[in-house]
């Protein structure tokens, strides 16, 4: 990167990172810390609870998604508007007549402490592994950029995170992520402008749009009911809604985000617009991914935008194996760009039959490309079996770097860092408030003075920082960072929610046979997973509706016996 972009990157993050601080100034305690006091209004919530949810993942990974599968991720999010309303309409309320610090306090009023401990343990393991995730992201630009060892640049970015989230606490997470998100939407609309704009001069955003549709690209709904495809209507209606249902509702990392609300209307608005916002963020965040692939249609593209793996190859015994993939790759990268000019042609013209017999020549070469950067993947793990082969999480990032003008690189970089910097306070501070909230404080320390909580928590914070940094390291072996996340989530999230649900709903299943279902349900839905039974987002349904079954048929035993 130029001076400029290093300026510009370094000149964003430390305006956030002090205007995060400066607001959230002054005396605190602990529900200050923990929950801002509940003083926030609603668009802080909506933006608190985006940015909290978009982590660098989202910016990193999911323009890769676009890139290799097109637009389908996006029917992921299509559950989200109708559990907004659920949560509104029944979480919110009770959580803000009861007052809670966390969501699981509730659990031992209505059931006991096994229950509550449980699911505390299921939401601090989740979120704790998914948060070294959400800090490898934004260490692969450090990594591919400067050429840092992994390991260190992972250290670095957890321990920046932690300055300001021990310092502010929840007020200063919650200002910084009004700020992210609004630097963010501005840098990826000019994102999809620049790759517009670079594409030949005859062809526009329509004309893109045609030749991704035919590439099959533009694939935003699928309607077939397929339980083993991992993204069509029916899973992110059904499978999306149980997963959001549960990550906003019962994830505190989340639900210290909308806790911050002045009042349960506040609370409610915040995370109905954030409903009604999320969808078309992220399929802007995606169509700017599908743009990008239009954009190597055109011009030729790396063969793997890992660049730094295939610069380990060009040195190695496989070199020559190297280069002959890349001659392959190459006069295909022409073959393409001969029949995309084709195609634009017979698209102008209107000549179906043309069209379709481009289009046919466009998948056949895509599918040729996958084949080479495949071989070439082999390769690299052939010469480094530690190496990241998941090309997916570089697509994005390789594009910015080669193409884009300076400054702007810097600023998108910026974007990166600062939604990564975002998901993980947030998780950094539910982390810890649940950790000194349904354990320490409970089982611990019950009657210590505020003050003490509060120092617990800063404690806790760090601690909490320290094991997710060290999770990071492993990251690079998970694949698409994006599905990797969710689908973590998707292990515990069903099951989570289940135990809520029985909460609120099923007011005569007690506590043991709640505690004894969410156990069999758990190891239900690791079974699943483990041979590979449905696609991942069918694990939250199958989790949620296990836990019920489970608890009501062992209900039903636990009654006695009448004459």
């Amino acid at each position: 990167m130029s001076l400029i972009d290093w300026l510009v990157l370094v000149g964003t993050l430390s305006f956030i990172i002090l205007y995060g601080i400066y607001k959230s100034r002054g005396k605190q305690n602990i529900e200050d810390y923990l929950i801002a006091g509940q003083s926030l209004p609603w668009y802080h919530v909506c933006l608190s609870v985006m940015a909290t949810q978009a982590s660098a993942i989202t910016f990193l990974s999911a323009p890769g998604q676009g890139f290799s599968d097109g637009m389908r991720f996006v029917q992921f999010y299509f559950g989200l508007p109708l559990a907004m309303v659920v949560l509104s309409i029944t979480f919110i309320p009770i959580f803000h007549r009861l007052k809670v610090f966390t969501a699981y306090e509730y659990l031992e009023n209505r059931f006991d402490g096994r229950v509550r401990m449980f699911t505390v343990s299921l939401f601090l393991l989740s979120r704790g592994l998914s948060t070294g995730l959400s800090i490898y992201a934004p260490s692969i630009i450090l990594a591919t950029i400067l050429g840092w060892d992994i390991t260190w640049t992972n250290i670095l970015m957890g321990a920046v995170v932690l300055i300001y989230t021990v310092t502010g606490g929840t007020k200063a997470i919650s200002y910084t992520h009004v700020q992210q998100m609004l630097i963010v939407t501005i840098a990826m609309f000019i994102a999809g402008y620049m790759v517009v704009h670079l594409l030949p001069a005859d062809v526009g955003f329509v004309d893109a749009l045609k030749v991704a549709g035919k590439a099959g690209r533009i694939n935003l709904i699928e309607l077939e009911f397929d339980p083993n495809s991992r993204y069509n209507i029916w899973s992110g209606l059904i499978g999306g809604f149980f997963l959001q249902l549960s990550y906003f509702g019962t994830d505190q990392s989340q639900v210290g985000r909308y806790l911050t609300g002045q009042s349960v209307g506040q609370s409610r608005l915040g995370l109905v617009m954030n409903g009604l916002l999320k969808i078309p963020m992220q399929f802007l965040i995606l169509l700017v991914g599908v743009l990008v692939f239009v954009y190597y249609q055109y011009n030729a593209s790396p063969i793997f935008f890992n660049t730094v793996e295939t610069q380990k190859l060009q040195s190695s015994q496989y070199a020559g194996d190297y280069q002959k993939l890349e001659s392959e790759y190459n006069v295909l990268s022409a073959q393409k760009k001969q029949t995309v000019l084709s195609l634009k042609s017979a698209l102008d013209r209107a000549d179906e039959t043309a069209i379709a017999t481009q289009q046919q020549a466009l998948l056949a070469n895509e599918t040729k490309a996958k084949e080479i950067r495949s071989a070439t993947a082999d390769l690299i793990k052939k010469n480094n079996p530690t190496a990241d082969t998941s090309d997916v999480n570089y697509v994005f990032l390789r594009f910015v770097l080669d193409h884009l003008p300076v400054g702007l690189i810097g600023l998108l970089i910026a974007v990166i860092f600062s939604a990564s910097m975002g998901s993980i306070a947030a998780a950094y501070s539910s982390l810890a408030s649940t950790s000194i909230i349904d354990i320490y404080k409970r089982t611990i320390k019950p009657d210590a003075p505020e003050s003490h909580y509060l120092t617990a928590s800063r404690v806790a914070t760090v601690l909490w920082g320290l094991f997710c940094i060290f999770i990071a390291q492993y990251a690079s072996k998970l694949g698409s960072m994006i599905e990797a996340v969710n689908i973590l989530g998707s292990l515990f999230y069903g099951v989570i929610l289940g135990v809520f649900l029985v909460a609120f709903y099923f007011k005569t299943v007690q506590a043991q046979a709640t505690f004894w279902g969410a156990i069999l349900a758990e190891i239900g839905v690791i079974a699943c997973w483990w041979f590979d039974l449905t696609a991942f987002l069918w694990l939250n349904v199958i989790g949620c509706l296990l836990v019920i079954g489970f608890a009501w048929i062992l209900q039903q035993f636990s009654r006695p016996q009448t004459a």
